[in-house]
């Protein structure tokens, strides 16, 4: 069977670009080399606790349409994201906060909060903020970057902070008020039942082969389809012709526990150097603790987090965008332009897409936008 679209990867994105040809009468068919759907979305059911396998996975957005498009798909609860930074048995809350400043550095109220923060700033002598570091000191002082800041995201990217670009930092949330809602977003929660499901729910009848693998069977699945939608790595796809792409990777210790309630939150960052892991997660709190019936679960599943450089054979998590990779990708785009100019004189067209295909750190709702547009850009 010849079909309209064979799409690579069940992720989110090759899911809704999927979903999105099948209800205008395409044939689709959709593979991925892991034995399961959901991409890095993928929950799995451990002692009835959906567990995110490969990270946690809080959706928000501001964007209506790409809200009314998940939940036309999944029921979504009312999560809402409040991590707690640990710095050496010290806890913090993150977002930084009125409760992060007073607990810091004792301050009641805004006025406070404001009067330290730019105290610290004038110290510092940061007028246009060059680095990472440079921008954090900026935006909260050195006191709350040095405990709060440094270690984490040091562990986070495997660099020095003053060689980290600002721009990663500057959408961290700062307020002068008692709002522990981490994100600024209008729309948030977790599908009931989990992304799977969610994924599952999206994809429909949309025929499915897991556990194939793309490159390795390129010829033969290339010839089932005049448009491969690919949402691989893009550097993957040319053979790693003008080399690597960078990413971080994430290595995950799992542990279930035999007893309800671990550290009482979804997330807890370990802010200092010397702990070797990010942040813990404790799954069964992005659905309150209980089952899908509504049953308190007297079991938790916690996942430790490290970060670390990736290499050929690990999972790809963020793309490293500094000025080398971004220059790197960019050549690489030249190299997919120029594939599609080949394959348009047989009629046939390669797409690039989500988090791989475009090398662009997309949070989820980023992802499935984004699938949305490209499929309404090829009508």
């Amino acid at each position: 069977m010849k079909y309209d679209y064979l799409i690579v990867g069940a992720g989110l994105f090759g899911a809704v670009f999927a979903q999105q040809a099948k209800s205008d009468g395409k044939s689709v068919l959709v593979i991925d080399k892991r034995n399961h759907i959901a991409g890095n979305v993928y929950t799995e059911d451990v002692e009835g606790i959906k567990v995110h396998k490969y990270g946690a996975h809080i959706f928000h957005t501001n964007d209506k349409e790409v809200w009314d498009y998940v939940t036309s798909f999944a029921t979504f609860n009312r999560f809402t994201n409040s991590p707690v930074a640990n710095y050496k048995g010290e806890l913090y809350s993150l977002p930084f906060n009125m409760y992060t400043f007073n607990k810091m550095w004792g301050v009641v109220n805004p006025e406070e909060a404001e009067k330290k923060i730019e105290e610290q700033r004038k110290e510092a002598g940061i007028t246009e903020p060059k680095n990472l570091e440079e921008q954090a000191i900026s935006l909260v002082g050195k006191d709350i970057y040095e405990k709060l800041i440094k270690g984490y995201t040091e562990k986070q990217w495997g660099r020095p902070c003053t060689e980290l670009p600002s721009f990663i930092i500057k959408r961290l949330p700062v307020r002068l008020t008692f709002d522990n809602n981490y994100f600024n977003a209008l729309y948030q929660g977790i599908p009931v039942g989990g992304y799977t499901k969610l994924v599952s729910n999206i994809l429909g009848e949309t025929e499915v082969r897991l556990g194939v693998d793309y490159l390795e069977n390129k010829e033969e699945l290339d010839a089932l389809a005049d448009t491969v939608v690919y949402t691989g790595a893009i550097d993957a796809y040319f053979g790693y012709s003008l080399g690597n792409l960078e990413y971080r990777s994430v290595r995950f210790e799992n542990e279930l526990l035999d007893k309800p309630n671990f550290q009482g939150n979804a997330a807890v960052n370990y802010t200092d150097s010397e702990t070797p892991w990010t942040r813990i997660i404790e799954h069964k709190w992005f659905e309150f603790g209980k089952d899908e019936k509504g049953n308190d679960l007297p079991k938790t599943v916690i996942s430790r987090e490290y970060s670390s450089e990736w290499k050929p054979g690990d999972e790809p998590y963020y793309p490293v965008n500094d000025e080398k990779n971004s220059n790197l990708y960019q050549q690489y785009k030249v190299l997919a332009e120029e594939e599609n100019s080949k394959l348009s004189v047989e009629g046939k067209k390669i797409i690039f897409g989500g988090r791989l295909g475009e090398y662009k750190y997309y949070d989820m709702d980023q992802v499935i936008a984004s699938a949305l547009i490209c499929y309404k850009e090829q009508g």
